[in-house]
């Protein structure tokens, strides 16, 4: 049997099995019943290895060991297949959230708090800078940014990004409100859409032509982005600096900005 490679790779990468693997659940599919020897013929499989494989594809659900002599092994169905890891995959990111909810209060994690603190109280506040890789790390820090925040927050952000910064932004507004922090968020999309953003989030929103993507947190820290918003080719990149002198100093170009 003829397996394109592109077909095989990304049977590997969905369902999370190794060369072997794909190459016998495939064959065992085309033939929807057999024994190790004709699945080894088909699939291009060492015999001798076949039977592990088997086994192996029997446990993870992809395959019933036939009841008789010789062995052989029944396909399961794809669908069910599918179903079946995704409630796994669902069920092991619930148990693992769990646990990860669970560490904070534990001895472990104050001991965890305490190392971090006595290692960064002694690093210059300059050097807590960096470049981030991929969306995800980009908002996970930009999330944290804003956390922290105890004054002010300047966003200015483009139009194509503005709906996920929203997201970062959105479950925290109520907070910010609490404790009086000031925010201002600058962007280049329709004015309608701004009275709609402004009313629905309680802040000042104001369309601005400034094609950049930066974060202002109280005069101290800034993140700006290097890309409008990464497209599928193309990994999204950020720089997080902790630098007084440089971000009241793009504070006070967005104030002149802001106020004109």
């Amino acid at each position: 049997m003829i397996i394109k490679p592109e077909l095989l790779k990304k049977i590997r990468h969905s369902f999370g099995l190794n060369i072997y693997e794909a190459k016998v659940w495939l064959a065992l599919l085309s033939k929807g019943v057999g024994s190790a020897g004709e699945i080894a013929e088909i699939s291009g499989v060492p015999r001798s290895r076949t039977y592990d494989v088997l086994e192996s594809l029997e446990k993870q659900g992809f395959a019933i060991e036939k009841i008789g002599k010789p062995v052989k092994y029944i396909a399961v169905k794809p669908s069910i297949v599918l179903e079946k890891l995704k409630n796994n995959t669902l069920k092991e990111a619930e148990e693992k959230a769990e646990t990860l909810a669970n560490l904070r209060g534990t001895a472990e994690y104050d001991e965890l708090e305490l190392l971090h603190k006595q290692g960064i109280e002694p690093v210059k506040s300059t050097d807590l800078s960096g470049a981030l890789k991929g969306r995800n790390n980009i908002y996970t820090q930009l999330a944290e940014m804003l956390e922290n925040a105890e004054k002010e927050i300047i966003l200015v952000t483009t139009e194509i990004a503005l709906h996920d910064e929203l997201k970062v932004l959105k479950p925290i507004c109520a907070k910010l409100q609490k404790h009086g922090i000031k925010v201002k968020i600058a962007t280049n999309t329709s004015e309608e859409k701004i009275k709609q953003l402004s009313k629905e989030l309680g802040t000042e929103i104001r369309c601005m032509n400034l094609n950049a993507r930066f974060c202002v947190i109280d005069g101290k820290s800034v993140m700006f982005m290097l890309t409008d918003k990464a497209s599928e080719k193309e990994e999204e990149l950020g720089i997080w600096i902790n630098s007084e002198f440089f971000a009241s100093a793009l504070k006070q170009l967005f104030e002149m900005a802001w106020q004109s």
